[in-house]
């Protein structure tokens, strides 16, 4: 067998681990995004070797890629969201029902304002299915780079640890990310001049997912603890947060059936 070959049957073997562990642990239940995204990613596998063996035409290898790539990108942005309320679910039941909506929203605020600068140099000389592809894959690695940073930077004040879950699979979609993003930036650097060193940066991308995998499987056979209070600075920081949120929406919305009112008049 090839190195090649023999990582791509590590990767699915482990996968598979991953996903048995989830529903021992049932974490399905509790993170059923993120446990359809690891599905996903499995599947994404076979596509990737389907694609580059079926498909010859470069333009159309490209075009489908780069649909499977927007989808990837927002099963991402889901898992994020998800997350993210899965971090307050100390005080879910005191914040709004839209609070997911509000996470949403400044997520996608975030990917808009990486969006513009997630282009390494040399992308402009590159067609634009291309281009699109790598900010996607760009941009949505500083995303999960900067979510494990705030997550492990905040962690005391969350009262989370290594422990939960939560800061597990930040941890490691996070390392995967920052060596992908690395590999690109590489990439990008020195081009394609030695056909050998560029294809192992490739197979050290696939080396650190396999590694955030084994990584997920030694978390998940460990139970977790039960999850500590906020502490009283941070729950009411975002309480308050919630509340002003709150005023604004209702002042929006109040201006908004003013000036209805005012035109019906």
């Amino acid at each position: 067998m090839t190195p090649d070959s023999i990582l791509e049957l590590v990767s699915a073997v482990v996968q598979t681990g991953v996903l048995a562990l989830l529903v021992i642990r049932r974490v399905n239940r509790t993170l059923p995004l993120f446990f359809s995204y690891v599905i996903w990613l499995l599947l994404l596998q076979g596509v990737n070797l389907s694609l580059s063996r079926f498909l010859s035409a470069p333009h159309v290898y490209e075009r489908v890629f780069l649909t499977v790539s927007i989808i990837d990108s927002a099963f991402m942005f889901c898992v994020l969201v998800e997350l993210s309320m899965s971090v307050l679910k100390p005080i879910r039941s005191s914040l709004p029902r839209w609070t997911f909506l509000l996470i949403g929203g400044l997520l996608a605020l975030a990917f808009m304002l990486v969006w513009p600068f997630a282009k390494p140099p040399g992308i402009d000389k590159w067609n634009p299915a291309s281009q699109h592809i790598m900010q996607l894959d760009v941009t949505n690695s500083v995303l999960w780079i900067v979510f494990f940073l705030a997550l492990a930077g905040l962690s005391q004040l969350l009262s989370i640890g290594w422990r939960d879950r939560e800061l597990q699979i930040a941890t490691g979609l996070g390392f995967f990310s920052l060596v992908s993003l690395s590999v690109t930036l590489l990439h990008m650097n020195q081009g394609a001049a030695n056909p050998d060193q560029y294809h192992l940066l490739d197979q050290l991308v696939t080396g650190s997912y396999i590694v955030s995998m084994v990584y997920w499987v030694v978390s998940f056979t460990q139970k977790v603890p039960e999850r500590r209070e906020f502490t009283p600075q941070m729950q009411n920081f975002l309480l308050a947060l919630a509340g002003q949120a709150r005023s604004t929406r209702v002042a929006m919305t109040g201006s908004a059936e003013f000036k209805k009112e005012k035109i019906a008049d």
